[in-house]
């Protein structure tokens, strides 16, 4: 079952509360779990939080900084609460995923011989007059 739980997914992000350092604390076991059952490729993201309540801080960005440099994770801290860098977050994982899968495809691309189709396709866009010209050729409602 929890194999399948993780089966497909390329990204994961681990979310700790930086008030609570048993939060932070568990994130080893969750880690452990997504290497054991999600592909070898997957982009994790270490996010610290809550960052809005600085001052009841439990856990220090330097700690989380280190454990995150040790497991070669992604590291970031947020604050749901005030929006700030939750944007960036999701951001960063897809911008790291997509770059993992562009270079498969073109791994995999070069070892079935297929250079050639890896060059880019020229894409004609009508301009904005050609286009009026077929709109009026196209009755709208007929």
């Amino acid at each position: 079952m929890t194999s399948a739980y993780y089966r497909g997914a390329v990204g994961a992000m681990l979310v700790y509360d930086i008030t609570k350092r048993q939060t932070f604390e568990h994130i080893s076991r969750w880690l452990e779990e997504l290497r054991n059952h999600a592909d070898n490729n997957i982009v994790i993201m270490l996010i610290g939080n809550k960052t809005d309540l600085a001052t009841l801080r439990g856990v220090t960005s330097e700690d989380a900084k280190e454990f995150a440099e040790k497991e070669g994770l992604f590291f970031l801290e947020t604050s749901a609460l005030e929006a700030t860098n939750v944007e960036t977050a999701f951001q960063s994982v897809l911008t790291e995923i997509y770059r993992i899968v562009s270079k498969k495809s073109l791994i995999a691309s070069e070892e079935q011989g297929n250079v050639g189709s890896l060059k880019g396709t020229k894409l004609v866009v009508p301009s904005d007059n050609n286009q009026e010209a077929q709109n009026k050729k196209k009755p709208c409602c007929a």
